[in-house]
């Protein structure tokens, strides 16, 4: 753009040189100027050189004067018809560009022959700056994802750390993040994966505080798997991150009047989770949903959909979590202020079982070198779809390709109950702490406060 608007006045230069001159003489062409030669073609010069007396005919003359008169006018407009198409183009190219790589607004789509950076298109490098905290020193990390603490014995899955292809995620000053958060309050809404980044994120910022007992939850709970609320206070900078237990986002009721026998609980799609008031003041939301759309979880225990007062006995699972983020987009379209309130949707986490059944569980010493499928997912897609539909910017996290790399990062039989494995949830430290560094990436981008960045 700044070559535009170079030759923008380059031309306009020229312009006035031809609008000063009276004759085709060595001093109106300018000829000893090194940048006007640079720019007049030969072509130009042989058709604007003096011709000896008595050699044109009072008609060449007389075109002559035309031609120098029009010369101008045309240069003018081209330059402005180039200004502009590299203003417009300027603004096309860069500012949604910056828009999404930086402030993540909306439903970043990127080109792949372009040099914007995708910072969720990239590989898994060792770096040995990891990991970013001790879970046995964070009283916020629940034993059953402290991985090291239940007994593995191999820290290679500690030392991994997100690599974008064109660019590096930031590493954050924690001092400048809980300065940024003062005053605030950060609300997670979802399933466990959702709790586990909540703890993560409590984790890296304790990291920061010197006082360890001026962090508290506010209603003195021990972090537990059903609770339906759990707030963290930073006392010392007057925040608040708090985790609200909504598996679905929608209601979960109990089986309607007249409804079969086989429908014991429903989801209702059209009504937001019965606690969704608690999130409206939040100045910062994070959503997650999708471990819990699974045949197990719902239909296999007599949960079946409804809208309205009808009950969808026939209705896929797909379509049901289609419209249930309907639901969600519209909630957060009338009901949250989009000049005070950031709003994130981290996508679906894959899950690494070696069978349907969920029964065997195989946690890799190193990352898979290929997803195995996995970067694939409905509910992302789904994501997607709903996101980039809505008015209200919200920022996506899409973790799916990169955690589909992390088979070695599950909590597997290292948790607090080995005899039952698990390879949903995530070891911490590990892979939610990667999730938090890129959603502190764009907070810190959001509120325009600088990052510092890995060398």
């Amino acid at each position: 753009m700044l070559l535009g608007i170079y030759w923008h006045y380059e031309l306009i230069e020229m312009v006035n040189n031809f609008s000063r001159s009276t004759s085709f003489n060595r001093r109106a062409l300018n000829v000893e100027s090194p940048r006007f030669l640079s720019i007049a073609s030969p072509s130009a010069l042989n058709v604007l050189s003096p011709k000896p007396p008595g050699f044109a005919s009072p008609r060449v003359h007389h075109r002559l004067g035309w031609v120098s008169r029009l010369f101008p006018v045309l240069i003018l407009i081209g330059a402005l018809i180039s200004f502009f198409i590299v203003i417009g183009g300027g603004y096309m190219f860069v500012l949604p560009s910056l828009s999404q790589a930086f402030l993540g607004y909306s439903v970043s789509k990127f080109d792949e022959s372009s040099d914007v950076c995708d910072i969720f298109d990239g590989s898994w490098v060792i770096d040995d700056s990891y990991p970013l905290y001790n879970a046995s020193e964070c009283p916020f990390a629940e034993q059953g994802f402290n991985c090291l603490g239940n007994g593995r014995k191999d820290k290679d899955y500690l030392k991994w750390r997100w690599k974008p292809k064109n660019c590096d995620i930031p590493r954050f000053n924690v001092q400048n993040v809980l300065e940024m958060l003062r005053d605030k309050r950060v609300v997670f809404v979802g399933d466990s994966m959702s709790r586990t980044q909540w703890e993560s994120l409590i984790c890296l910022l304790m990291t920061g505080v010197e006082d360890k007992k001026s962090v508290y939850e506010v209603n003195g709970n021990k972090i537990t798997k059903r609770i339906r609320f759990l707030g963290v206070r930073f006392s010392s900078f007057n925040f608040t991150i708090e985790f609200f237990r909504s598996v679905f986002l929608v209601q979960h009721g109990w089986m309607p009047r007249h409804a079969p026998k086989r429908v014991r609980s429903t989801l209702k799609l059209d009504k937001l989770d019965d606690i969704s008031n608690e999130w409206i003041n939040a100045d910062v939301l994070i959503f997650n949903t999708g471990q819990w759309w699974v045949p197990g979880k719902l239909f296999e225990t007599g949960c079946y959909f409804q809208v309205e007062n009808s009950v969808k006995l026939g209705m896929s699972i797909p379509t049901a979590f289609r419209t249930a983020l309907g639901t969600w987009a519209s909630w957060v379209e009338n009901m949250i202020d989009a000049n005070r309130t950031l709003v994130f949707f981290r996508t679906f986490e894959p899950s690494h079982w070696s069978e349907k059944s969920r029964r065997f569980c195989n946690v890799t010493q190193n990352p898979l070198s290929e997803t195995e499928g996995r970067d694939q997912s409905i509910f992302s897609e789904t994501i997607f779809e709903v996101i980039k539909n809505m008015t209200v910017p919200i920022t996506l996290l899409h973790v799916t390709s990169m955690s589909a790399l992390r088979r070695d990062a599950h909590v597997g039989r290292w948790s607090d109950n080995p005899t039952v494995p698990d390879c949903s949830h995530w070891c911490l430290p590990g892979v939610p702490d990667v999730w938090n560094e890129i959603f502190l990436s764009y907070l810190l981008a959001a509120y325009e406060l600088p990052a510092v960045y890995k060398e």
